[in-house]
This record gives structure tokens, sequence and C-alpha cells, in this order.
């Protein structure tokens, strides 16, 4: 049987240990802030990046949906499309937002588990996926079960991921990796939401609507990395050339 004194020097070294915990994270947390916020020679992208998104993509329809100035400048990105996708004459339908910037620091808070959370919804599931588009690339995402209580009962079934440098990834883990070598080792991340509304559906359908989508987009957004892989070069090309 411990004694008082034994029970005491067991507490005090449970809450050294917890304590040292503590500060380890601390630091740790303010180690990748401080790579996150580190000043980057980076330019800033296009803001028309994103233009050549095609507003038709297989049997899908495209349209914009304008989003607030003051919303975008929030989100500091810099380039968006908003739009809203149907097929079977709108039976079926998400909605589509991508943003683009050439800082790590800009995108990665700007995540479902928190900005959706921060505006009243509450988060009651998520599943990662790995998708299989033609071509034989891979599409890892995160999807997500929203709802939002009270008198406006509504649910929303959200696929997320992103790409950074070409890479592909279903949540922050690469920007993470990326941050810890500075903000700087990053050209450019993309971030692609797709959204559908489950209220009329049941959640599983809606699953499978985001991530036909999903895969139904994806060769687009190839593409559409592969235009800012051009700017990007042709960006350091005549950067270099004005150094000469």
């Amino acid at each position: 049987m411990m004694s008082c004194s034994q029970d005491r020097r067991v507490v005090v070294a449970a809450a050294i240990a917890a304590s040292l915990l503590m500060l380890a994270f601390g630091l740790t947390y303010r180690v990748l802030e401080a790579q996150m916020l580190t000043p980057t020679s980076n330019s800033p992208l296009d803001p028309d990046a994103l233009e050549g998104f095609p507003m038709q993509i297989g049997g899908w329809k495209g349209q914009d949906v304008p989003i607030n100035d003051a919303i975008v400048r929030r989100t500091g990105t810099d380039a968006h499309i908003s739009r809203r996708y149907s097929r079977g004459n709108g039976w079926e339908s998400v909605s589509l937002y991508v943003a683009c910037g050439a800082k790590a620091r800009v995108l990665m808070p700007h995540r479902p588990e928190i900005c959706y959370v921060r505006a009243g919804w509450t988060l009651v599931g998520r599943h990662f996926m790995e998708l299989l588009p033609d071509g034989g690339m891979e599409l890892p995402c995160s999807v997500f079960e929203l709802t939002r209580g009270g008198l406006d009962t509504r649910k929303l079934i959200l696929l997320n991921y992103f790409v950074v440098d070409g890479q592909y990834c279903g949540d922050v883990s690469l920007l993470r990796s990326k941050a810890w070598r500075g903000s700087g080792t990053i050209d450019y991340v993309v971030q692609v939401q797709i959204v559908a509304s489950s209220e009329t559906a049941t959640a599983d359908s809606a699953i499978r609507l985001v991530c036909a989508f999903a895969v139904d987009s994806a060769s687009s957004v190839a593409r559409l990395l592969d235009g800012l892989e051009e700017d990007r070069i042709f960006g350091e090309v005549r950067g270099q050339a004005k150094e000469k």
C-alpha cells in the first residue's frame, strides 16, 4: 500500500509530465504557425487563373453563383470559382467551390470542419474516400455530413480535397508536412468543395451525387492544374529574365 508521501510524489510526477506534454504541443503549434506565417517571395496567382474551367462537364451544366465581395476578401484567395451544376433536367444538382492561392496559410484554416462549424453547422459524420476517375488517377477526399438544427433544419453532404503543387490530398496533412519545411516550398494550393443537400434525399444518395460529380470533373480539374503549372513556370522564366 502506498504512503501519503508516495501518493504525493506520483501526483506531482504526473502533473509535471502533463505540463511538459502541453508545453511540447504548444511549442509544436507555435513552430508550425511561424512556418505558415513566414513571408514568402511567391507571387499571387492570376485572378483569372480559373476562368478556363468548363461550364459543361459531361451531363452537368453549370451556372455561376456570385459570392459576396467581403466574403471573398476574408478568404484571402487569389482566384475562385463558385457555381451550381445540374443534370437530369435539374433534378440533381451540386454546388462547386474552387479556390486557389500561392500561400498555404491562406487556405489551411478554411476547411469544412472549421468554417462550417463556426457558421453554426454541426458535424455529424466524416468519411475518407479514394475515388477512381478515368485515366488511372486516384482522388483522395473527405466527405462530411453536416446538419443545422432549430426551425431551419438543413442537411448537407460536402466533399472536399486539396491539390498542393500537383499532389492530391483528402485533408490538410500535405499542407502541414510542407509547412514544416517552410511555406515558401509551396507554389500553389487548390481547394475543391462539392456540396449537395440531403433534405429531399437520403444521405447515401447525396454522397453518391457529390462523388459522381467529383469523378466527372476530375479531368477538368487536372487540366486546370496543368494551366497553373504552365503559368508558374512562365512566371519563373519571366522573373529570371528580368533579373538578367
